[in-house]
């Protein structure tokens, strides 16, 4: 660990669990790098993600987005395409895409397709499957209504899905962001991952709750403050 990291973690209390408002102006003193960090939400749910039953995964819109321009492209053809280049993707085909991938280009962040051409797609899986770019129905990246999708993307949605311990991460803005819009955006998230509660999930819910910028030291926040 270096100096001003050390530094960082003796101004946060270990053994206290801090109120969110107060856990996310902490996250903006304390962040130290010249790069504007990402504020990242950790979440650890009273699930077992191993049971098909009690698997939480899901998309929600952030209010104030995620403070950076998202790369999208789309896999489509005719009208379609047409819809996904005026909805504002930055790369739109179909077999020239998948080409184009399989020759190694990678230079996007989400990927979304038609249905009819999602036969196409899956071949990549391999590449695109390992880096979670594989357009799925379940986050609503494989549809016809693709300029919407697209939109929304560009807008500030973001995935949160429930990793083998349990733990989702998500990512809720900028240190640049003011208080209140990371705010607003955790609340949306937590909002969102508690509706998502499998009815199979007993005891607590939610567990533990951190925030951390991507540089920093994680922030204990108080479950009862949100739940």
């Amino acid at each position: 660990m270096g100096k001003k990291y050390k530094t960082v973690r003796e101004k946060i209390d270990a053994t206290k669990q801090y109120k969110l408002k107060e856990a996310v102006e902490m996250v903006k003193q304390l962040a130290y790098v010249k790069f504007d960090e990402t504020v990242d939400l950790a979440v650890n749910l009273g699930v077992d993600p191993k049971k098909t039953d009690q698997t939480v995964r899901g998309t929600v819109v952030l209010p104030h987005g995620i403070g950076k321009k998202v790369r999208i492209i789309a896999f489509a053809k005719g009208e379609k395409a047409k819809e996904a280049a005026d909805a504002g993707a930055d790369y739109v085909g179909a077999e020239d895409l998948v080409e184009k991938i399989n020759g190694g280009w990678l230079e996007f962040d989400k990927a979304v397709a038609t249905p009819d051409l999602m036969g196409m797609v899956s071949k990549l899986g391999k590449i695109l499957g390992p880096r979670g770019l594989m357009p799925n129905p379940k986050t609503g990246t494989v549809t016809f209504d693709i300029g919407k999708a697209i939109k929304e993307i560009a807008a500030g949605k973001v995935d949160y899905k429930a990793e083998k311990a349990g733990i989702i991460h998500v990512p809720i803005g900028k240190v640049s962001f003011d208080s209140q819009k990371l705010l607003e955006n955790a609340k949306t998230v937590l909002e969102a991952i508690i509706k998502a509660k499998p009815p199979s999930s007993k005891g607590k819910y939610l567990k533990k709750l951190s925030i951390s910028s991507t540089m920093g030291a994680g922030i204990s926040v108080d479950v009862s403050d949100i739940a």
